[in-house]
């Protein structure tokens, strides 16, 4: 058996590392085009911002410490530039020497990555307009940052690289304006959860330029013009272009293998493309999602590993599959987490699929032990069933945790009943006896029980002034520290009861508190006295991820306390 991994890094050299130790006695030959077998792509932006401090650490592996451990051949430098399927040979270049030589093959992993997008906008090839994807593309932003000390820089797209490269920026110094042609941050999140995203980055000093996109650069005297579609204009020292990245199928496409729809390599469930002795794994395949079943792309770390693995297995005879991606991802910006898993409402929407969207705010440990914070958590569920079909959190501690435990429970097929059921560990630094996901659980499944009716923010525009009047529930001095409603009747829970004669039976009341417990405590003691009443689902605070946009598209005035 000679197997040729085509690409290192997630996918390539864990593949190249699994077939090793299944067979011992395979030729395995990686080829390599740069540098590095393996790096920690996830963890160049902090580099730049210094938040890790040794170049080294960046390194995985290196070529010489794989090859003593695997034995393994290892080209680096060395580019494939064309796959013979009859011959079974792979043309390759060697970037040292400029010399091309073949090599002869059994089984082919293809493992070539994606490459960040870089459209044709006048002045994009600037000294000072950098993309972000292998470590020489971090020394070059790096040493320029470090030598230039930049005043103020441009991200162009509001995704996982430019959010994290908009922090480190901000850590150097260097004054950082987002521009996202998208009218949110995160296209992975749903936009009233992006919305909180938006006012912590602001809080920590991003400028953020939402719903426009790159019209130009101009050089003037050495400095970036940057120039929207918008008509917006102001100047910078430097650039970064994350606005996506596509996948390099060239070598595959050269070879006459099926490409899909999105533009990736087609694999089936055990990572085989068209050609039954060429496997390909990591960013330039398409895969199916788990939930819908639909061909997907996702860009990520994990799949890439597992793809790898997988491939490697079926080319040394053990059957191995992968059964579709969640998409789980997780970021840092400054001090918030924001992770989401599954299908987000627009990839419901998309596919016609019926869902319940349910929100919850919980703290990250028991409230009475120091330092719990509050995670915003969005549950999107099939009505008929209560299985997950996504997730979505914003928060600080405790974020990723859950998400994971979410995670499982959709490729688990599990429903919000099963949440509302699981035993999860509890002491006051961790958790609480009810964990953010029993609450979530809870939540969603009071909905579906009918023990609770809302509205989302998505609904204001369907509100009539005339019939519908929102309750503030909190108490005075909430509203005073963080803001209120302009126009909603204002009675403490504690006070309902007392005020229920002066409430309208022939209006609909929609109470509100904060996060929503006390809102959904106010709904059964108003329908219960038999008022029509709805609850704000999530409460202020989701409204307040959405305000912008709630205002800009709801008909709603300030007359809402139909007396």
């Amino acid at each position: 058996m000679k197997l040729v991994v085509i690409g290192g890094v997630a996918g390539g050299a864990t593949a190249a590392a699994r077939a090793r130790r299944l067979n011992e006695e395979a030729e395995i030959i990686v080829f390599e085009r740069g540098e590095y077998i393996s790096f920690a792509n996830c963890g160049l932006p902090y580099y730049i911002g210094e938040v890790i401090k040794e170049r080294d650490n960046l390194l995985v592996t290196t070529a010489e410490a794989f090859k003593r451990r695997y034995n393994i051949d290892i080209r680096l430098f060395t580019e494939v530039i064309a796959i013979d399927r009859k011959k079974k040979t792979v043309t390759v270049k060697n970037h040292q020497t400029g010399e091309t030589s073949t090599e002869t093959y059994d089984k082919i992993i293809l493992s070539p990555g994606a490459e960040p997008v870089r459209p044709p906008l006048p002045g994009v090839e600037a000294d000072n307009i950098f993309n972000l994807r292998n470590i020489p593309d971090t020394d070059r932003i790096k040493d320029y940052v470090d030598r230039q000390s930049p005043k103020r820089t441009v991200v162009v797209g509001g995704g996982f690289i430019g959010l994290e490269m908009a922090e480190n920026l901000i850590f150097r110094g260097v004054k950082t304006t987002i521009v996202e042609k998208m009218e949110q941050v995160m296209p992975s999140m749903d936009y009233e959860m992006a919305g909180l995203m938006h006012a912590h980055l602001r809080e920590k000093g991003v400028d953020l330029i939402l719903g426009d996109g790159i019209e130009a650069f101009e050089k003037n005297n050495g400095r970036l013009v940057v120039r929207t579609e918008k008509g917006e204009t102001f100047e910078c020292d430097m650039a970064i272009l994350s606005i996506g990245v596509k996948p390099e199928c060239r070598l595959a496409r050269d070879a006459g293998l099926e490409i899909g729809e999105l533009g990736g390599v087609n694999v089936n469930a055990t990572m085989q493309t068209s050609d039954p002795d060429i496997y390909a794994v990591g960013d330039a395949v398409e895969v199916t999602d788990f939930l819908t079943g639909h061909a997907t792309m996702t860009p990520l770390a994990g799949p890439a590993n597992k793809q790898g693995r997988i491939a490697a297995d079926n080319v040394m005879g053990r059957r191995s599959i992968f059964r579709g991606t969640l998409g789980t991802s997780v970021v840092k910006i400054f001090e918030q987490t924001v992770a989401s898993t599954g299908a987000n409402e627009k990839m419901l929407n998309c596919y016609n699929i019926p869902y319940v969207a349910s929100y919850s705010h919980s703290g990250s440990h028991a409230s009475y032990y120091p330092g719990a914070e509050m995670m915003a958590v969005k549950l999107l569920l099939s009505p008929s069933t209560g299985k997950i079909l996504g997730a979505q959190i914003v928060g600080g501690e405790g974020v990723d945790k859950r998400i994971d435990v979410l995670a499982t429970a959709i490729h688990g097929s599990m429903t919000v009943y099963q949440l509302e059921e699981l035993e999860l560990a509890y002491a006051p630094p961790y958790s609480s006896a009810k964990d953010p996901v029993n609450i979530a659980g809870f939540v969603a499944a009071n909905l579906l029980k009918g023990d609770s009716r809302k509205i989302n923010w998505n609904e204001f525009s369907e509100l009539d002034p005339e019939t519908d009047v929102l309750i503030d529930l909190r108490n005075k001095d909430e509203l005073e520290e963080t803001g209120e409603i302009e126009g909603a009747l204002h009675i403490p829970l504690d006070e309902l009861r007392d005020n229920l004669d002066r409430l309208n039976k022939n209006k609909r009341y929609i109470p509100f508190c904060a996060v929503g417990l006390r809102g959904y405590v106010g709904y059964r003691i108003l329908v219960q006295h038999g008022f029509d009443a709805r609850n704000l689902s999530g409460g202020y605070k989701t409204f307040l991820g959405a305000k912008e946009k709630i205002m800009k598209e709801s008909p709603y005035t300030p007359i809402w306390l139909g007396e």
